[in-house]
């Protein structure tokens, strides 16, 4: 006897279809989710650096590293041709102006001053006799002016009294016009020779001044040889240590070279070297500091050199008032150069997410802290402490600033 078999519910016909069109459905919707949903990272906030983002003072400024070198160094140059004779002076040595630094000879030099000191004796016998002839003319002038002036005091004193006579008519009148004739021609005679004495003594009086100028000119000249023996010393010319000193016994020095140099200590300056982005920033007079044993020393620009040189220029720094106890030529020190006065700003400390993200975005930690997702921000000035921070961010929230280089292409992070 046949038995009627019942028809299966359609669901338990096809269920195994149902199955695997249910765990395709779930698969898809899993995929989906995990598209569309953010990618994320679970970090340890102890590894990362997390900051607030405050409403402070931005100060614009360059850290770079200086060394001290002495305020000035004076070169010391040979002022006569010679052979060194002795080295007083060792490099090294704290010197006074005027110390002897090296002694050089030099026997042509001799010779040629003995000569000229010769030459100088005999010029001085010249001049004492010009001057003791002149002395003699000068008395000869005196005596004829003497002579006259007293004739013509004499002329004067006839005349009156041939007029006299005249009046008393002791005398005619052609012989008054006679005497008056005679005193006329004597009277013109004796000024031309006044004048003619007047002249010789001018004459006189310039051609002394003449060979008192040729005397003075010879004593210079002595003296300037007599000073060339002094050139024959080198010596400091200021206060300051030794710091190079090229010569060697025996060794021939021509008039002009260098031999020496002096390193001024009354005071230092701090060399650096900057990038030559900051050449158009960098002016004379800009504030700078140093910090050493939780103290900062005040100082300034003083000179900038504009020339570039692998991709630096250099620049020196004065101490403005007091400076460390124990500086010293060579010692280093971070120097801080201020490039303009604070300003208000919104700023975070600097880390690197900047070299991981060029300063486009950064991770912003939500309000309660467990996560953090990507923001775009935008950077304005930077210093080596500090972003100023244009827009993207406000005064209050907590970022990210280091370990980017571990998240990789990550949207957001999940904070234990």
């Amino acid at each position: 006897m046949d038995i009627k078999l019942e028809k299966k519910p359609w669901y338990v016909r096809f269920r195994y279809y149902l199955i695997g069109g249910a765990v395709f459905l779930t698969f898809v919707v899993y995929v989906i989710t995990v598209v569309l949903s953010p990618r994320q990272l679970k970090i340890d906030a102890e590894e990362y650096r997390i900051v607030e983002v405050v409403d402070g003072r931005f100060l614009e400024y360059i850290d770079v590293e200086g060394l001290v070198q002495p305020i000035q160094t004076v070169q010391i140059n040979a002022l006569e041709n010679g052979f060194v004779e002795r080295i007083v002076a060792e490099e090294g040595a704290m010197l006074k102006k005027g110390d002897t630094i090296l002694v050089l000879s030099n026997p042509e030099l001799l010779r040629l001053i003995n000569d000229e000191q010769a030459e100088w004796e005999n010029s001085c016998r010249n001049y004492r006799e010009q001057e003791i002839e002149m002395q003699q003319k000068s008395i000869t002038l005196r005596q004829q002016s003497l002579d006259a002036n007293h004739q013509m005091r004499s002329l004067e004193k006839s005349l009156r009294q041939s007029r006299e006579e005249y009046h008393m008519g002791v005398k005619s009148k052609a012989e008054l016009e006679i005497a008056e004739e005679d005193y006329e021609y004597q009277k013109q005679k004796t000024l031309l020779q006044i004048e003619s004495l007047h002249h010789d003594s001018v004459a006189t009086m310039l051609k002394r001044e003449m060979v008192q100028a040729n005397k003075a000119a010879a004593d210079k000249k002595l003296a300037r040889s007599n000073n060339r023996t002094d050139n024959l010393v080198v010596r400091a010319t200021t206060d300051g240590q030794l710091s190079f000193l090229n010569a060697a016994l025996g060794q021939q020095i021509s008039s002009g070279t260098n031999v020496a140099s002096v390193k001024v200590l009354s005071q230092y300056k701090i060399g650096t070297n900057i990038s030559e982005y900051y050449i158009d920033r960098i002016n004379v007079g800009l504030p700078a500091n140093i910090q050493y044993q939780d103290k900062k020393f005040p100082l300034y620009v003083s000179k900038v050199v504009p020339e570039v040189k692998e991709r630096n220029f250099t620049c020196d720094l004065v101490f403005r008032g007091e400076k460390p106890g124990n500086i010293r030529l060579g010692k280093s020190y971070r120097v801080l150069i201020e490039l303009e006065q604070p300003e208000k700003a919104l700023v975070i400390s600097k880390g690197n997410f900047y070299q991981q993200t060029a300063g486009k975005w950064i991770f912003r930690l939500s309000l309660d802290g467990k996560t953090a997702r990507k923001v775009d921000i935008e950077i304005g000035r930077q210093n080596p402490q500090q972003y100023e921070i244009l827009s993207g961010l406000k005064a209050g929230d907590k970022v990210i600033v280091s370990g980017y280089d571990k998240i990789g292409n990550i949207e957001e992070l999940i904070i234990k």
